[in-house]
């Protein structure tokens, strides 16, 4: 039996495969969409390199590995009959990591965010009916919450059905939570919620970087248009992943519902510039919050440009709600189950910032051994 795990290609989902993997001796069921079967391997070896030499990935690809290559968003994940059933009878629980994070595309959220979890609960159903399911685990995010201004937020008191959200990705990553409740109610349910997952505590490596491109842009800047102890939630991405794969693989979680964030912790705009300049031997910027609505104007217009900037000023103009709002997730439940808390941003940020600057925005991908075939476990 196996760990149905979607979204095992993304960036927090590569790393909760690995963390499985690597820390829970666990078998995985995985969706990977490929032209074919070397194709699907293919890519799940750009995903998984950052966290696995060759050799050890490839020998989980042999022993502990089952690639079912689909569409999350076709009817049975557009597999063949007999690979459908293969994965309803060996998956003996469902992390559903994937999602799409287009904030800007409403078609592409319904699409993915929507059907795409619709599938996943199918199938969560009828492995229930045939043999029982262990948990269901939905990755979700703290956008759920909406429109919120100076605040700490509870899990229990996240989604008022009441509040604006924010945008696409948040309206149907809250419905999702909704769906998976009143679709799963005999199968034992988690919820995490991350903040705004950036960059590995433990090395400067990324494969994400959308994010990276705005802090690189602010981090630039010599004027932001900031409150400077305004906090922002920044979470390191090993943090998320550990405590999924261990709360899942727990018998039985305290809670049903986590934020993972920097809760309380969270660190201000100046102690993430101060850090940083120390880091550069440079002065940090100077805030002049009554910039706000000016800098927001001059992004929306860049944002409609061709080019690098353009690109950055679309990105930024995403972003701008969640650097703006002074709000903070709780994450006491969190951090008192797994004994720990996430890494200080401040304390990574200067080597992501300089990796993402050396290497262009772009992970340095190792090609495929030809020593060694690819395409024989795809199903």
């Amino acid at each position: 039996m196996a760990i149905f795990l979607t979204g095992g290609t993304g960036y927090i989902g590569a790393h909760v495969a690995a963390n499985l993997l690597d820390q829970h001796d666990a078998t995985l069921n995985l969706l990977v969409r490929g032209r074919d079967p070397r194709d699907a391997e293919l890519r799940l070896w750009n995903a998984l390199q950052l966290h696995l030499p060759f050799p050890k990935f490839y020998d989980y690809l042999q022993a502990k590995i089952r690639i079912f290559r689909g569409d999350l968003t076709s009817p049975q994940f557009g597999l063949e009959a007999s690979d459908y059933d293969r994965l309803v009878h060996t998956t003996d629980s469902v992390i559903h990591c994937a999602a799409s994070l287009n904030r800007k595309s409403e078609k592409n959220c319904l699409n993915v965010n929507l059907r795409g979890t619709l599938e996943v609960v199918q199938l969560a159903r009828r492995s229930q009916y045939y043999h029982g399911l262990r948990r269901f685990s939905n990755v979700s995010t703290v956008a759920v919450a909406g429109k919120r201004s100076h605040e700490v937020v509870v899990e229990d008191r996240s989604i008022e059905w009441g509040r604006s959200d924010y945008d696409p990705y948040a309206r149907t990553k809250k419905f999702c939570e909704h769906m998976v409740r009143e679709l799963l109610p005999d199968v034992p349910l988690t919820i995490f919620r991350p903040s705004i997952v950036l960059g590995d505590s433990r090395y400067p490596q990324t494969t994400q970087f959308d994010m990276v491109r705005s802090f690189v842009f602010l981090a630039g800047l010599p004027v932001l248009p900031f409150r400077p102890h305004d906090k922002i939630d920044i979470v390191n991405v090993d943090f998320v992943a550990d405590a999924i794969s261990t709360l899942h693989m727990k018998a039985n979680p305290e809670h049903d519902t986590y934020h993972l964030s920097s809760g309380n912790d969270a660190q201000s705009f100046q102690e993430l510039t101060k850090a940083l300049a120390a880091e550069q031997n440079r002065r940090g910027p100077v805030f002049v919050p009554i910039l706000e609505k000016p800098f927001s104007s001059i992004v929306n217009t860049l944002a409609n440009r061709k080019g690098p900037v353009g690109h950055a000023a679309a990105l930024m103009k995403v972003f701008m709600p969640y650097l703006t709002w002074n709000t903070v997730f709780d994450n006491t439940r969190v951090t008192a189950e797994m004994g720990r808390k996430p890494t200080p941003f401040s304390q990574y940020s200067f080597p992501l910032l300089r990796f993402s600057r050396e290497h262009n925005f772009a992970y340095p991908y190792q090609a495929w051994p030809e020593s060694t075939r690819a395409g024989g476990s795809a199903a």
